[in-house]
């Protein structure tokens, strides 16, 4: 299945994409994706109903991301060889952990603003995970079976922000926009083995980064099990798992990004997002 979130931002209301590829009304099953409502058991109701049984939602409409407001925004570093090798990085023995705010989750089409003063915000194109499933000390072999669903995300970062003004990433990965989420989150079952799914991000038409989740170096049943250890991933939370080469930062010289340049991302299976970018 593929679920999402429509309607103007703040007023959105709970999807099904039809196998048409139409978005269906699915507020009178659940009130929303969120916290309070995402889970396993909500995913056995939604299989039971027929989606032309519900009413059609008019082209057009924007997408919203498809989880509310969410409780954790987590988000892996230098998590493929490949690129950790492109800012000058060293392989990491563990997961390197930092969060986003979860104020900054947005629409995966809607506009990406610049921080005031910004010279060098960047993309980066990540397959995040949807949990669930409580989670607490949860084995790699159990892992998978806390997952809700996939998504694609834009995970949009400041660099001076993230590595030259001291602290933690935290500050270059969270402004307002910074974390374009959809257009939909696919169920596990769907998705089937998450370590085989191509992605792209182009920018001004011009392809910047081309992978695989295959050379993730930890796996997303790695992730899952390694943050239960440290802390409890609850249903609703969004875990994005990194990025492959060809980030901004890594060009020679670097290109980042400016009022009015165009991102296009895609991973198999789990949509397309476009992103104009706007100077605030």
């Amino acid at each position: 299945m593929k679920l999402l979130r429509f309607g103007e931002l703040g007023l959105e209301k709970p999807g099904i994409l039809d196998g048409n590829g139409v978005i269906r009304d699915a507020s009178s099953i659940v009130a929303d994706y969120s916290p309070e409502t995402v889970s396993l058991e909500l995913l056995s109701i939604l299989r039971d109903i027929d989606p032309a049984t519900l009413p059609a939602v008019p082209a057009g409409v924007r997408i919203g991301a498809p989880v509310s407001r969410i409780g954790h925004f987590i988000a892996i570093g230098l998590n493929y060889a490949d690129h950790a090798a492109e800012t000058g990085a060293p392989i990491p023995n563990e997961p390197i952990v930092f969060s986003k705010a979860p104020s900054c989750l947005s629409g995966p089409n809607d506009d990406v603003l610049l921080p005031k003063g910004s010279v060098k915000s960047d993309w980066e194109v990540e397959l995040a995970v949807v949990i669930g499933k409580r989670c607490d000390y949860v084995e790699e072999r159990d892992a998978l079976d806390h997952v809700f669903g996939y998504a694609l995300c834009n995970d949009v970062s400041e660099r001076e922000y993230q590595a030259e003004r001291g602290g933690q990433w935290i500050k270059g990965k969270s402004a307002p926009t910074f974390g374009p989420l959809g257009p939909w989150i696919v169920t596990s079952d769907e998705v089937g083995d998450p370590q085989k799914l191509d992605m792209f991000l182009d920018v001004n038409g011009k392809r910047a980064q081309t992978g695989n989740t295959a050379t993730m170096i930890f796996t997303v049943r790695q992730i899952v099990s390694y943050l239960s250890q440290f802390m409890i991933l609850e249903p609703g939370d969004v875990i994005t798992t990194g990025t492959p080469p060809g980030v901004g930062l890594g060009m020679k010289p670097p290109v980042f990004l400016k009022d009015g340049d165009e991102m296009h991302l895609g991973i198999a299976g789990l949509g397309e997002q476009r992103q104009k970018v706007v100077a605030r």
